[in-house]
């Protein structure tokens, strides 16, 4: 006997008939009501910086005072608010910018902390893998009838779907030139056209006989991929169909391909993607890794929030710069040059966009950048409020796979009220 989830998935796949005698279930339904679709009003581009950044040598100077580094400040376009002489372009797009200086976060080690920032509760909490916030925008934000994913990282394979299954599970670009290599069928158009009916008559037979969960989730990527091969959308993915003048403003580099990349999917109607840059674990060297990769994101990141600008999108988008710990007020002295270690204490990310009050610093830590002194950010207080600042009801309870209600973000939240 089948489950009553598993019921309701072969009422869905039923009416989309996909396991009728024809292909139509697989595409031609889903690309006629794409074209009639109502745009979204929100989405959300998240840079992240895989290692966790020093926020004192990026977004929260403290000249003058012990273990300041080498590091000099440069003001920005927003009065009295300065940042890294290392980012001079990002510093004059700070006016569509929010720093916020004052995350505190709990979790020290990388894949605990990386998970409770992309999801919002602890590794192994509930005995649940929980959806990223990719995911839940997918869920809560996307369209059914889009050909492209709803939820697409580039660069590293980024935490994905959890129990909301392979519907929300990312897209990953590995290479941004390279884009979906993929997107070709082997075959000829009726050839194609053959096989996908066989396969289709194969999956039938088999839900008939078992009702299974696992012959619904295969036939959601076998779909997905269907759709995503016959678009006009995934033309999107093609750097090379970029102007000039626009790849050259964004520079070179696998970052700045990724950022003119996740614009390209914003505008075509992806809801969230992500961008992630790797190395910012700077135990040993954080000097001159610091300086390589702030010069490595300044032209691309200031790019894109220009570009979002003036492609009227950047109110609609929010683009998050962040990672997931700050590091160590103080320097170690291991390695050639020193370093700093990991520190969930006090950190700063960066907002831009997305219609919220930009131009302004939110809390503040002491001296040596090591406590938070005002206004405390906790995780699920940040992913609440990128909820909120996306339309998204942050309160609302998703069904797991075994019919427990989890809330989008865990409770005793409160998302950052400067912002709005």
């Amino acid at each position: 006997m089948c489950s009553s989830v598993t019921r309701r998935r072969f009422l869905e796949l039923t009416s989309l008939g996909v396991f009728g005698p024809s292909l139509s279930g697989w595409l031609a339904p889903l690309a006629a009501r794409a074209a009639d679709s109502k745009a979204r009003t929100k989405s959300c581009i998240l840079l992240w910086m895989d290692g966790g950044p020093s926020h004192k040598d990026t977004f929260d100077m403290k000249p003058g005072t012990k273990d300041a580094g080498e590091f000099q400040p440069i003001a920005t376009s927003v009065p009295g608010m300065q940042i890294s002489e290392h980012l001079p372009e990002t510093a004059k797009v700070m006016h569509q910018g929010v720093i916020v200086r004052s995350m505190s976060t709990g979790e020290g080690a990388h894949g605990r902390a990386k998970y409770y920032l992309h999801t919002g509760y602890r590794e192994g909490q509930g005995g649940l893998v929980h959806p990223s916030l990719g995911a839940i925008v997918s869920k809560e934000l996307g369209r059914e009838e889009f050909p492209l994913p709803n939820f697409v990282t580039i660069g590293n394979r980024s935490y994905g779907a959890g129990f909301l299954g392979p519907k929300h599970q990312p897209l990953t670009v590995s290479d941004p030139a390279r884009g979906v290599e993929s997107l070709k069928a082997a075959v000829g158009g009726s050839r194609f056209d053959q096989r996908l009916g066989l396969l289709e008559e194969m999956e039938a037979g088999f839900y008939r006989q078992y009702r299974s969960s696992a012959a619904f989730d295969h036939h959601t990527t076998y779909r997905r991929a269907v759709q995503l091969m016959q678009s006009r959308e995934a033309q999107a993915f093609d750097l090379t169909r970029e102007p000039a003048a626009y790849r050259e403003k964004y520079g070179t580099g696998r970052f700045a391909e990724s950022c003119l990349l996740a614009r390209r999917l914003i505008e075509v109607g992806v809801p969230f993607v992500e961008v992630s840059l790797s190395g910012w674990d700077t135990h040993q060297n954080n000097f001159s890794r610091v300086k390589a990769l702030s010069q490595q994101i300044d032209r691309p990141m200031s790019t894109l929030v220009q570009d979002l600008h003036e492609r009227g999108l950047l109110d609609s988008t929010l683009v998050i710069w962040m990672g997931e710990f700050g590091r160590t007020p103080k320097i170690n002295s291991r390695g050639t040059e020193p370093g700093r270690d990991h520190y969930p204490r006090a950190w700063s990310l960066v907002l831009f966009g997305g219609g919220i009050k930009a131009g302004q610093v939110i809390g503040k830590t002491d001296a040596e950048g090591a406590t938070v002194e005002d206004r405390p950010v906790s995780a699920i207080d940040f992913l609440a409020t990128v909820c909120r600042i996306l339309g998204i009801d942050y309160n609302k309870q998703n069904e797991s796979s075994i019919g427990r209600p989890i809330r989008i973000v865990d409770k005793g939240a409160n998302p950052i009220k400067e912002l709005f």
